[in-house]
């Protein structure tokens, strides 16, 4: 099914219909998956995030130590990866984005019933 989305999203720059108006399509069956994909792939960005930074602040003091150098690399391209999915599908997780278009603002806010 993501593949399917990222398909239909390239971009957010380069679509004009907001992800509402995408969830407006979508069966109800549909959309929960859609909404599963997306806190899963949010909540392994977290994981990843966290674990680059503990491994950051542990080659601090152990900058010799190969296997967790290793891992740091292996996290953050996994990192990069997984943001660039969940960008091109959901929009941008950071202002660091290159992209021209405040997705956010159209987006309902957490007060207003909105997930993030």
């Amino acid at each position: 099914m993501l593949d399917n989305q990222m398909n239909y999203r390239n971009c957010c720059c380069n679509n004009n219909n907001s992800i509402n108006n995408f969830n407006a399509e979508m069966t109800e069956n549909e959309c929960n998956e859609f909404n599963q994909v997306r806190e899963e792939m949010f909540q392994n960005i977290k994981c990843l995030n966290f674990a680059i930074t503990e491994l950051g602040l542990y080659l601090d003091t152990h900058p010799e130590d190969e296997k967790a150098i290793c891992l740091h690399k292996k996290y953050c391209k996994e990192y990069r990866e997984l943001t660039d999915k969940y960008q091109k599908v959901y929009g941008p997780l950071t202002i660091q984005y290159p992209c021209n278009k405040w997705r956010w603002l159209e987006e309902p806010w957490p007060w207003e019933g909105g997930d993030f």
